[in-house]
């Protein structure tokens, strides 16, 4: 592991970047996959103070995601599922959703549009959050997507927009991976001089080994797999680099901007892959040496 680069003195009151990042990590969510063994790894590696998001897929629906959310909610930790707005059939099919999570206690959503090639009454995810709100929803916690790099079938200008548009149902947003350090920071830089206050939580890959994400890849089945690779910009190359990706350099490089007032970063959105034990540890390592 690399040392912390060196920091400015900052301004009174404010942490240092190596306090900053400390916190951030210690405060990191993990996202997980919705696979078989998926609440096995949570519970053998994760402390239930790291709170985490289940994602989904438009192959296995919404129903894998609610059932780990559940039952992760149960074994004590703080997990928000992914709330993919074209898979929600209708408001009658949103209130069961949400009805079910309320009973199992559960105060965190991480909502998205979702890949699905047709939705059903929502279409995106500002028209799911609009009806969260409608009906009252009981979640004290709402978080909707960054794309530092971008996205792949939509512009810029209707991106921010949509930003802009979302920020007043959320309490954060949680980008999507970005493994340029400059990239990340002046897109938090311009959300936040156009008026978009949420704290951002920035998408960083766990310890996550090639073969790891070969396997993962096969279990996603190859359209999911490509469907998701695709969207991240440089992210397969990187990840099939000898010996796979290491989020180390990518962490110093944010240090010094989590220690600034211009840009409302907060803390870390660990993509795990379900590869917890090595994520797990490497995070200790981090905190160990930053203690």
């Amino acid at each position: 592991m690399t040392s912390v680069q060196n920091e400015r003195t900052p301004a009174a009151g404010r942490p240092t970047g190596r306090q900053a990042l400390a916190r951030a990590l210690r405060d990191a969510t993990y996202e997980i996959l919705p696979f078989t063994s998926a609440e096995e790894k949570v519970l053998a590696h994760v402390p239930t103070d790291v709170a985490l998001t289940v994602t989904t897929t438009e192959a296995k629906g919404l129903g894998p995601t609610i059932d780990l959310a559940v039952k992760l909610g149960e074994a004590g930790y703080r997990a928000a599922p992914h709330l993919a707005a074209r898979q929600v059939r209708d408001r009658a099919h949103l209130e069961d959703l949400v009805a079910r999570l309320r009973e199992a206690g559960a105060d965190s959503i991480f909502v998205i549009g979702g890949d699905a090639a047709e939705a059903g009454e929502y279409p995106d995810a500002l028209s799911l959050l609009q009806a969260l709100q409608e009906i009252g929803h009981p979640f004290s916690t709402v978080g909707v997507g960054g794309y530092p790099e971008g996205h792949g079938k939509i512009s810029d200008e209707l991106i921010e927009a949509a930003l802009k548009a979302k920020a007043p149902h959320a309490t954060q947003i949680i980008t999507q991976l970005c493994f340029d350090g400059d990239t990340t920071v002046d897109w938090a830089r311009t959300v936040a001089a156009d008026g978009v206050g949420l704290p951002i939580r920035v998408g960083i890959p766990g310890a996550i080994s090639r073969q790891k994400l070969i396997r993962v890849s096969a279990g996603l089945g190859l359209g999911q797999s490509a469907k998701f690779l695709s969207k991240q910009q440089n992210m397969l190359w990187r990840f099939f680099l000898p010996g796979g990706y290491s989020p180390n350099k990518l962490i110093e490089r944010l240090t010094p901007a989590f220690a600034r007032p211009d840009n409302n970063l907060s803390g870390f959105h660990v993509f795990t892959f379900n590869d917890l034990d090595s994520t797990e540890a490497w995070r200790q390592r981090w905190l160990a040496k930053l203690s």
